[in-house]
């Protein structure tokens, strides 16, 4: 989870909505990113998406079976679609996200008959913390 906040924050200095993801195997990331929706003028472009790609890419396979995701906030339904057809292992994420958040909220994407695989989930770690850089980005825009 460390390296999701380092994306994270990294993101938040480039002007993105500061999340970050992390993909890990058997203990080693494969890889890490933040959003880059708006520096690569791409809706799709968040963080776990990014990390996906990369991982699928790095590993030569578009399952990631034994691959757990970290996520500094509860991913939308597009990337719950992803991590699902990517087959991931577990997810861990930071914060909820009533708004957009896909997997314990909104449509409760995993919990869907219609969903190929669902991972094992553990959300709210480093909760605040995450919560809290997501405010302070959003109130330092706002002005």
């Amino acid at each position: 989870m460390n390296r999701a906040f380092e994306q994270a924050l990294a993101a938040g200095a480039r002007g993105e909505v500061p999340i970050g993801a992390a993909l890990v195997r058997a203990g080693e990331i494969i890889a890490a990113t933040g959003n880059r929706v708006i520096g690569d003028r791409d809706p799709t472009a968040h963080a776990e998406i990014l990390a996906i790609r990369a991982a699928a890419h790095s590993l030569g396979s578009e399952r990631l079976i034994d691959c757990d995701l970290y996520v500094t906030l509860e991913p939308c339904a597009m990337c719950a679609g992803a991590i699902s057809l990517a087959r991931v292992r577990r997810l861990y994420y930071a914060a909820s996200d009533p708004k957009g958040g896909a997997v314990d909220h909104g449509p409760r994407f995993f919990a869907q008959s219609t969903c190929h695989h669902a991972p094992d989930v553990y959300g709210g770690i480093r909760e605040s913390e995450s919560a809290d850089m997501l405010r302070a980005f959003f109130e330092a825009r706002r002005g």
